[in-house]
């Protein structure tokens, strides 16, 4: 093992690996007996390709180029796709192309293209399409519409809405179910015996983790809806995902307990009781229209993701009313399974292994991987191992994070010598961090930079309470978790004080810019790394952010009248002359969600003043980064920072440093 100094040790996870392995397979589903979802495609423009996994075990990517199975429901996006078997046995799958957010029909096995089901809009993005569910009886499919009726972000509204599989997009080729009286609408689902539908609804101020409705309505012959009604929900809980067992009972993930646990619920009489009750979260944030963390078997039984702070699958046990855990090498399970009969399919990764898509036998418990099956990029040698830590924070909170130390086969540090480390902070903010494979992370790690995740106060899977520490409190709370995790690790002599950064995007990207400007965090970090931030609170409201989170800020800062006096004190904008450390700012510039305008703002006021800072800006990028040339760009400029802060060899970039 040779000494070198940390941050300059050989690696072979490059640029290029990390923006190979960019993104996840997502939205996993059934048609029949096949599996369906989408895969990321860095190297093909960052586009989404649907893949086909046929009862045969062979897998097949469905749609070539420029297809791209993606929506901007929300700007994050929701499920693009849902199937049936039609008459010929064959697939009959609907979904949304993202350059046009159309809807499409397409049935792989008759070799015809796509046809758009869903009208033209007024003008691009106008109608965006999310969570289909397809019934062939009536040559429908039945989703949430999101329809764009003006110039401004806030310009919107939402239905349920009905959708001619017959007709080929002109103007009378849907029909809408409900009205817009919610402002939100997600997860519909539509009873086994085909006489009622349910779903979720939200307005604002309201984000669907502080509190959402279970609504209720009846389908008539004719396909329309009546006696619409709420069954559970408002009153401060929060209701994440619902599903219909075969005797037409709801069951639902519900947080009135403070904890997203499984409840049952008679739809024509409200009456509800528990399915199971424990300290560990059932469901988490819907960020993502189309999130799955539990699904119904044939036997009746419940695969459900759950835990604290990590998501482990079990089946629940319905005569025995008992959780059983699934065993295997998957230390995390993401909120997309799905079941076939008895067998329940979901995507499961460990701190080694990206998500695959797995199988699990809910009779025997037995799991294997049958799809996307996780290829070693390099020796795990070269991957970091994760240490769950419970930090101190201030007055005595508890703290979560995940620590990843430096870790090189190769390599070891000077005697004597302390290594640099990255504070790397989630977006969201009311999200968190698991602790899987992430080759971007092992990039730093692997040469000599530990990192460490925290899942500051607000984070979700600890429980209602954690989540909600941030209420009010946010440029505070996070900045102070974070500063009470850095400070903590130098005081242990696991990391050098004068040599950590803190770096996050979205959220994230505001507590590091806040990092530097809040008394706080005063002489924790030496540099930062910020990506698509939120940079002035005041600014990120209304019409200045999309329609989803344009009243977010209020339970995040505080209401209309405190938000000016609260966005002055804590916007690192606003604080521009306490940054002392040398930082780069990343940027997509057609983000709409973060826009390029907040960069730019806090640019302005920098300018001049002797502070070392880089911009970089991407064409083509929206609110995260998914093309690969984007992503080497990126990870090149993070080292290349660190590099020339921390004092050893680092790639050859250049940052173009201004002061």
């Amino acid at each position: 093992m040779k000494r070198s100094p940390y941050g300059a040790w050989d690696s072979p996870i490059g640029a290029d690996l990390v923006a190979a392995s960019d993104g996840r397979p997502g939205f996993l589903g059934a048609v029949g007996g096949e599996l369906w979802w989408t895969e990321p495609r860095p190297n093909e423009g960052g586009r989404r390709a649907l893949v086909r996994r046929k009862e045969d075990g062979t897998t097949e990517t469905v749609l070539p180029e420029p297809w791209n199975v993606r929506n901007r429901v929300h700007e994050y996006g929701g499920r693009p796709w849902a199937g049936a078997v039609g008459e010929d046995g064959g697939p009959v799958v609907v979904f949304t192309n993202y350059a046009d957010q159309r809807l499409y029909v397409f049935a792989p096995d008759r070799h015809r293209e796509p046809l758009p089901v869903s009208p033209a809009p007024a003008f691009p993005g106008a109608l965006r399409w999310s969570e289909p569910v397809v019934d062939l009886e009536r040559s429908e499919a039945w989703a949430v519409l999101e329809e764009h009726t003006g110039p401004n972000p806030t310009d919107v509204r939402r239905v349920l809405a009905a959708v001619d599989l017959t007709r080929h997009g002109d103007a009378a080729a849907y029909r809408e179910l409900t009205d817009d009286a919610y402002r939100f609408l997600a997860c519909p689902r539509v009873s086994p015996s085909g006489a009622a539908i349910a779903w979720i609804a939200w307005n604002h101020p309201h984000m669907p983790w502080d509190e959402t409705q279970l609504r209720v309505a009846d389908i008539t012959a004719d396909g329309a809806l009546t006696g619409a009604r709420t069954v559970a929900g408002g009153g401060g809980e929060s209701i994440a995902q619902v599903e219909w067992t075969r005797d037409d009972t709801l069951v639902f993930a519900g947080d009135r307990g403070g904890w997203w646990n499984l409840h049952w619920s008679d739809p024509h009489t409200g009456e509800r009781g528990p399915v199971l009750e424990a300290e560990a979260e059932f469901a988490g944030p819907l960020w993502t229209l189309g999130s799955q963390w539990f699904q119904i078997l044939a036997s009746g039984d419940i695969a459900a993701v759950h835990g604290r702070g990590e998501g482990r699958l079990g089946v629940f046990d319905a005569w025995e009313r008992r959780m059983n855990l699934v065993e295997g090498p998957w230390t995390d399970w993401a909120p997309g399974i799905t079941a076939v009969g008895d067998r329940v399919y979901g995507l499961a990764a460990s701190a080694h292994t990206g998500y695959e898509v797995v199988e699990v036998d809910s009779l025997s418990l037995a799991a294997k991987a049958v799809a996307a099956e996780h290829v070693p990029a390099v020796d795990p040698a070269y991957l970091p191992v994760p240490e769950h830590r419970t930090f101190t924070g201030p007055g005595g909170r508890e703290v979560h994070a995940h620590v990843y130390p430096p870790r090189n086969p190769g390599f070891a540090g000077p005697e004597g010598e302390r290594p640099p480390y990255a504070v790397w902070v989630h977006g969201g903010p009311t999200s968190h961090v698991r602790a899987v494979l992430d080759l971007e992370l092992a990039y730093f790690t692997s040469r000599g930079i530990g990192v460490v995740e925290v899942n500051y106060g607000g984070s979700t899977g600890y429980g209602r309470a954690y989540r909600e520490r941030l209420r009010e409190a946010w440029g505070e709370v996070d900045v102070e978790d974070c500063a009470a995790v850095a400070r903590a690790l130098a005081a242990e002599g696991a990391a050098d004080a004068g040599r950590i950064a803190i770096r996050g995007g979205s959220a994230g990207g505001w507590t590091a810019a806040a990092s530097l400007t809040s008394p706080a965090a005063q002489g924790v970090y030496a540099c930062a790394v910020v990506k698509y931030p939120i940079l002035d609170l005041a600014l990120w409201s209304g019409d200045d952010t999309h329609d989803f989170e344009s009243q977010y800020v209020y339970s995040l800062v505080g209401p209309p009248g405190r938000l000016e006096e609260r966005s002055l004190e804590r916007s690192p904008v606003h604080h521009a002359d306490r940054i002392e450390v040398p930082f780069v700012l990343l940027q997509g510039l057609e983000d709409e969600i973060c826009p390029p305008a907040q960069a730019e703002l806090l640019l302005e006021r920098v300018k001049g003043r002797g502070v070392p800072h880089a911009y970089r800006a991407y064409e083509g990028e929206q609110h995260g980064f998914r093309r690969a040339e984007t992503i080497v760009d990126a990870v090149l400029a993070e080292h290349a920072l660190y590099a020339a802060v921390f004092g050893f060899a680092g790639p050859d970039v250049d940052l173009g440093l201004e002061p």
